[in-house]
This record gives C-alpha cells, structure tokens and sequence, in this order.
C-alpha cells in the first residue's frame, strides 16, 4: 500500500512539472493562435464566400477565446498554486489534452467546408503532435508539435484552396517566425533549467560530501525511518558499532535497537511514546538494547522530528544523533574523582557524608540503627618524616587494602584525608560485635610493613558512635565519633573508645578553657615567675627558668600542664609564646645579677621559621645579652629531623643564645640527633631524679650515665624536680652541674628575684625537707565524686598532697582531662581533675596540692604529682 502511494505521488509530481513549463510558454502559444487564424482567414478571403468566411471568423474566434481563457486559468493556478494544483493523476492529464487539442479544433474550423482535405490535415496535424508529445520531454515534444502543426497549417491550407505559391510563402512566413520565436523561448528554458539543476547537483553533491565527512570523522550521524518506525537510512558508523554489538539494524524498528537511560533528566516521556504520538523528541540519551560484554558500552543522544509530505500525510521521523560515550566516561571519572579518594581509591570526604546522610535518613522509618567509626593512624608522621611523603602514601595505600579486606562487605571504608578514616556499618549496634571488628581493624594496621624495603609499623586508635543513641544527623554523629577517637589517644592510643555523655562534657569543659584562655591572652592575665637553677660546685644561683602562670578569675591558679595542650591545639600558643619570650626578657635585663633566663619553645614554635627573628627582636627590644639567654627545647622537635631544622639550630646558635634539652630520656629517647644539634645543656626530667636516693633504685645510674654523656660532649647538666635536701648531695656526687627544684624554693615573681639577689647575694640556701619521706598514704575509704549534677560513690586506694588513685567510677564518666569534685568524708569538696585510667583505676590530680598539715593525709608526704610539674 505505501509503494503504490509512492508511485502515485511520483506521477503527480511529474505532470504538475509538464503542466507547470506549459504554462509558462501559454501566452506565445496564445499570440501565435491568433496569428494563425488571422492568416488562415485572410488567406480563405480570397477563396471563401464572405458568408462561409464569416461563419469560420465566428467559430475560430470563440475556439481562440476559450483556448485563451483555459490558457489563463490554467497559469494563474498554476503561479497561485490554487487547489487544482495538487489533483491527482487523471485531472492532470486531463489538463494536458485539452491544451494540446486546441489546435487541431482550429484546424477542422478553418477546413470545414473542404472535407477530405481538411480532415486529412487534421489528422497529420494531430499525428504530427502525438509523435512529437512521445519524445523524451513531452512538454518539449507537445509545444514543438504544436508550433510544427501551425507552420504547416498555412500552405495545406493555401495548396487545397489552390492558391499560388508566394501567398503560400507568405503565408508560411508569420508561423515560421513564431516556431523559431517558440523554438527561443523552449530554449531558453531548457537552459536554465539545466543550469539550475546543475547548480542544484552541485551543491548536493557538496552537501553529501560534507555531510559523508561529518558522519565518518565527526561525533553526528542520521538516521531516518518510514511512517512504521524501521529505518531507511541509519549512518554507517552507527551500523558498525551496533554490529559490534551483535546487532543487525537492516529494516529494524528504532525502538528495537535504543533504549533509553532512564537516570537522564528530561525523559518522561519514553521513545516509543513519541514514536507513536508522531512528536518530536531531543537530546535522548540512549544505548543499544543488546549488550555484547566483549565490546565497550557505546552512548548516544538522538533527536527526531515527524517529516511530512507536500499533501501533509505523515511519512516517517528524520532525526540526528552524537555520540556520548567519551563524555559519559568524563563525567564518569569526574564523578570517581568527586566521590572517591584519589591517593586510596576509597569512598573521599564528600561521599561518606553523602551516604552517611542517606542511611541515617532511611533509619527513620523503621528505625534501623548506624555505626561509626572514626579512625587516626599513630605513628605514622614519623613515617613521612623519615622516610619522605612517597612513602607515606605506599603506606596509605597498603593501610586502605588492610581496611577493605577486614571490613568487606559489612560497611563502607572512606579516607577523610592525611592518615584519618572513617568506616560507615549500616543495621550494627551491638556494643561486642563492634568491638570486635575494632580490635580486628587495630590488630591488622599494626602489623609491620613493608615500603620501599623498610619494615614500618604503626597503629591505629579508634573512636565509636552508635546512631540513633550518640546522635540521630551526622553532624553530631561524626563530632561523638570524634569525642571517642580522642579519648582513645588521651588513653596511650592504640585502642577504641565508645562515646559516652562525659567526653562531651569534657570537650565542653575544654572549649570554655581555650575561650577563657582567649580572653586571658587579650586581658593580661598571665604572668611568668621565675625558679632559681642552682650550680652544685658552689650553690650559686646562675639563672633561673621562666615558667607561666594563669590566674584564672574563677578556678585560681592554673597549672601550665592543662591549659598549655588547649593552648597548642587552638592556635594561641605562638602568641602566648612570643609574649612570654618578650617579658622574660624585658624582666631579666632588670636584675641586678648578670643571670641567665631560660624560656621554654613548644616544638610548634620551634617550628615556625620566624623564631630567630623574634628572638634577636626581643633581645635588641630588652638590652639583654644574648649569652644570659636559654632557649629550652624538649626532644619532641626530632620528629622533623630535616634540612629546616638544622637551619633553625644554626640560626639560633649566630644569635649567641644557648639551647638546653629539656626532659631528656622522656621523648624520643634518640641519642642520634646529639651529634648534630648543638646543645649547651641537657636537663634531666624530674622521673629519674625522684626516688634515686633509694638503695633499690636505678635512677642514680641512669643519672650517672646522662651525665657522662654529656661531659663527653661538652654539655651541662641539670637534674630537675630536686625537692630533697639529701637529694642535693646525690647529685652532685652523680656529676650533674646544676640542680633545680623545690628543694630550692618555689618558684618566685620577677620582682622577688631581685630582692632575692640583693639580699642573699646569689646563693642559694635550701628549704625543702631533709629526708625523704613516704611518698603516699596508702588507705581504703569511702568518698564521692561529683560529676556534673551525678554524684558516684567511690573508693580511695592512693592519697597524696597533689592527687588520689581511685576505683569504681563508670566508664562513662572517665574522660581524660574532664573536671571533677571529690568528697572525702565530710571535708569539703576538692577540685581535680581525671590523669589516667587503668584496669578500672583513675588517677586524679588536685588543682592545688594540700598543705602538708591536711588531715586527710594523716602525716603522708606529698609524692603523687610533684609540684614541679605544675611548675
């Protein structure tokens, strides 16, 4: 049924092109009529009765007028294009008969009365026109047939009348022009159509070309289908790559070989709907309906519209399409490189979050609970900083693959950045099963190694929160899951920590000290006093250390040791360190005694390349000489043993200050960096030095070893902590240089230092006690804590000037550095704070030691946490 419509709209659109070229040679058609008739009577004026003339002029005019009106109306329709311009096949012909038989109707007008001769004139006229018409262009043949008849109408007509031969010949003149004016006329014509359809071909065969290059070599191609929806037309790279795919699109249905991505936006409407609704469509995104695996997936995005013939019948979809496929696989990868972590190939930062808000959404209803983990690697600076940072990352990498294979398919594992992970489990809370998968993922890190050929261990700490009960958005999950993870460094790393309500309450105690500290900074209200360091050859003091002090307007006197790691970790410690270097300086220039101070530098200080700067500032700023300048160092700097360090060193060492390490054999305990780093003294921590009066303890030969390493390397010695008169004798038998300590007295305002000078003269006179004594009052007792608004019974096991040992506190309320009360009997409360915790132990530290006249401590001497270590 189409083919056949399809011929017929062909043949239609044949006979309106012949009807179309007739009417635009009608009007010469028309003239040269007229002009044969006039001729064909003026000749009959010499043969024919007037009457007979007459009645011939009558009928050849009417016959003339109404070949002109169908002439007229048949071109202006055309031109117009009125509706008789699309008829079908029979009206066209039709048309074409009726013009083409004017001229025979003329003939047997004019040759009426001259019977055989006239029809037979007729008749070779219409012969004439027929063999003509049956040439290659009928139109061509049918006009020159039609002038040709004319031309011969005149001398027939002349010779039957018998008239002589130069009538005929003039008679055959006029026609003959016209056959040659016609003749012109068709050429031209034919000529401009021949043009014009060169013209055409050339560019159409510039458009196949272009269009052949743009589908081969660029990322378009076309496709066109029948009013059926199969393909006639389908782009030959398309074709190949749905062969590939195992697919033969010769004379398939477009649907049969697409289907659409239905996670693209703007496709609610499928193609199959527009495909049967007719409508246009654009910018689907498609794949091929069967998939071979052994070939890569190939996208498209095609757009269609319905095309139409000139009758306005729906004849099929014509439509473009590109290709998607390598723009797909860059948003792909920048989808993997937005969502996954580039270094470890696991889930990133934004993608836990993502997921971490999707699955706590979908917890709601039913509930379902979510467990966090919040994971820091230990260790593993060190790591970087020995090895370099591409070590590191081989690290990171091995650590990711340990994760995966431990957790599996039980959560998902993401790398937040540097050495922090986190690990998300979906449906999990029960505490045991958590725990264990903890002490897996712990046992696993901290297995050795290998990178590079080096053998590196580290472990891992980890925090745990559990949704809905530690918090129902991730915001306060991820921030309880942190609480935990600095829990479990707070106890010696290595370890997990659920969250408990108290670590929150200790954050928050934490954060209004570094807020209170803030406002200390601003407002002045810290202040340095100054301990004497004592020369054990002649008991002259030669300098004393500048320690910090903060007289909090609400909890007293703060020791440094709980607002100096705040002051590390919110920023504040430069500023505080700079305001101490100046001071110190500024007070010591005032002394009356050329005595050295000795100032304390954090490593993060130490850190900063500007320290030389200030240094030499504060110097110049005070007039103090650079050789009565200490800087104490603590071995924690070593972990950054590069280049940057050993500048530092040599910067500071130009100033012409001395540098003394502090709380040597406490760190790092590696003697490797003393060959390089050029220290002036070594101080002795205060451990070594407690209890090595004792017959029993190795303290003194560890001090008697310290010593003799640094008289091998030219270096002074200072034992700190030193409370003990007898203490004082040992030492200085021991070989150390200088002493420092309590036995010395405490530590005293800038002001004092001078009196002291002025008075004494330099020396030093002992005032602690003579003996040593018990170190702590060991005693089973009842008391309390208090703990926020809770109060816990509790028993005391240790009792000494400066803190207490206790049992039976709830995990939930041991938060390392959390503010409590304890009551002990029916004394008042006392303010500490919780040290440690082993084995179901805490320690806690008083916030100001108890005189030694206490009755709580029933004659014990003061031997938990010394006083020189709030110093």
């Amino acid at each position: 049924m189409g083919l056949v419509e399809d011929n017929d709209e062909l043949l239609v659109s044949l006979h309106l092109a012949r009807l179309t070229t007739l009417c635009r040679t009608w009007p010469l058609a028309i003239l040269q009529n007229l002009v044969a008739v006039a001729t064909i009577l003026g000749i009959g004026a010499f043969a024919e009765p007037p009457s007979q003339l007459a009645e011939k002029a009558v009928a050849g005019g009417l016959m003339v007028a109404a070949a002109l009106t169908f002439g007229v109306v048949l071109w202006r329709g055309v031109a117009r294009q009125w509706p008789f311009y699309r008829l079908k096949q029979w009206l066209s012909i039709m048309g074409l008969l009726v013009a083409l038989a004017t001229g025979p109707m003329l003939l047997i007008v004019a040759n009426t009365h001259h019977g055989t001769t006239g029809w037979v004139s007729a008749l070779t006229l219409a012969c004439t026109m027929w063999a003509t018409a049956s040439m290659l262009n009928a139109v061509r043949g049918a006009l020159l047939g039609y002038s040709f008849g004319f031309a011969f109408l005149a001398p027939v007509t002349a010779l039957a009348w018998g008239v002589s031969i130069m009538p005929v010949l003039a008679a055959v003149a006029p026609p003959m022009l016209f056959l040659v004016l016609k003749a012109r006329r068709v050429g031209r014509i034919d000529y401009d159509g021949a043009r014009a359809r060169a013209h055409a071909f050339g560019q159409g065969q510039q458009a196949v070309k272009m269009i052949a290059e743009f589908e081969e070599h660029g990322t378009g191609w076309f496709w066109e289908t029948d009013r059926h929806g199969r393909l006639t037309y389908l782009s030959d790279k398309v074709t190949r790559d749905l062969a590939a795919s195992g697919i033969d699109s010769h004379g398939r249905l477009l649907t049969e070989l697409f289907q659409m991505d239905p996670s693209a936006p703007g496709t609610e409407r499928t193609l199959p709907f527009h495909m049967a609704s007719r409508t246009s469509f654009s910018d689907y995104t498609v794949c091929a309906v069967v998939k071979n695996d052994a070939v890569p997936e190939r996208w498209w995005s095609i757009s269609g519209r319905p095309i139409l013939d000139s009758i306005g019948r729906f004849r099929g979809f014509i439509g473009s399409g590109s290709d998607l496929t390598e723009k797909r696989r860059s948003e792909a990868e920048i989808t993997r490189l937005a969502l996954f972590d580039s270094l470890t190939g696991l889930a990133n930062r934004q993608r836990m979050t993502l997921s971490l808000d999707k699955t706590l959404k979908q917890s709601v209803h039913p509930w379902r609970p979510n467990a966090l983990f919040l994971m820091d690697l230990d260790r593993f600076k060190a790591v970087n900083d020995t090895l370099g940072h591409q070590a590191g990352d081989l690290l990171l990498q091995q650590v990711a693959r340990r994760l995966e294979r431990v957790v599996g398919d039980v959560g998902l594992v993401g790398r937040l950045g540097g050495d922090e992970f986190q690990i998300l489990l979906p449906g999990i809370d029960a505490r045991d099963r958590l725990a264990l998968l903890a002490e897996g993922i712990i046992a696993a890190l901290s297995r050795p190694y290998d990178i590079q050929g080096n053998e590196v261990t580290i472990g891992c700490s980890i925090g745990i929160a559990i949704a809905p009960h530690d918090g129902e958005d991730s915001h306060t999950l991820i921030r309880n899951a942190d609480l935990g993870l600095y829990a479990a460094k707070g106890d010696g790393r290595g370890v997990h920590r659920f969250y408990a309500e108290a670590m929150l309450e200790g954050a928050r105690s934490r954060k209004r000290m570094e807020e209170d500290l803030r406002v200390a900074v601003a407002q002045g209200q810290l202040r340095l006093v100054y301990q004497p360091i004592v020369s054990t050859r002649d008991a002259m003091v030669v300098g004393y250390e500048a320690l910090l002090r903060w007289d909090h307007p609400v909890q007293g006197n703060m020791p440094p040791s709980q607002f100096i790691p705040i002051a590390e970790d919110c920023g504040l410690i430069e500023q505080i360190g700079e305001w101490v270097m100046r001071t110190a300086c500024t007070e010591a220039a005032g002394w009356p005694q050329a005595a050295r101070v000795a100032v304390n530098v954090s490593s993060i200080q130490f850190a900063k390349p500007h320290l030389p700067a200030l240094v030499a500032q504060a110097l110049a700023q005070s007039g103090l000489a650079p050789s009565r300048l200490e800087l104490e160092i603590t071995e924690s700097v070593f972990l950054n043993q590069d280049q940057e360090s050993h500048r530092q060193f040599a910067a500071l060492k130009s100033l012409g200050i001395r540098l003394a390490l502090d709380d040597f054999g406490t760190g790092y305990s590696s003697l490797g960096y003393l060959r390089h780093a050029p220290f002036d003294k070594i101080k002795i921590d205060q451990s070594f030095v407690r209890g090595a009066i004792g017959t029993d303890s190795r303290n003194a030969a560890i001090i008697r070893a310290i010593v003799t390493m640094a008289d091998t390397l030219g270096m002074e010695t200072t034992a700190e902590g030193v409370e003990i008169q007898d203490e004082i004798e040992l030492i200085r038998n021991l070989g150390c240089s200088h002493i420092q300590g309590f036995v010395y007295g405490k530590p005293m305002e800038a002001a004092d230092v001078a009196q002291s000078m002025s008075e004494h003269g330099g020396r030093a006179e002992p005032v602690g006690l003579k003996s040593h004594r018990r170190p702590r009052l060991k005693i089973l007792r009842a008391a309390q804590i208090l703990s926020d608004d809770a109060t816990i019974d509790v028993r005391i096991r240790d009792l000494s000037a400066t803190g207490t040992m206790i049992e039976g506190l709830p995990p939930a309320y041991i938060v390392g550095g959390a503010a409590v009360g304890i009551r002990i009997g029916a004394s008042s409360p006392i303010r500490g704070y919780i040290r440690w915790e082993r084995e179901g132990r805490v320690g806690i530290s008083f916030a100001t030691p108890l005189p030694e006249d206490h009755p709580l401590l029933d004659n014990a001497q003061d031997a938990g946490d010394s006083p020189r270590q709030s110093a």
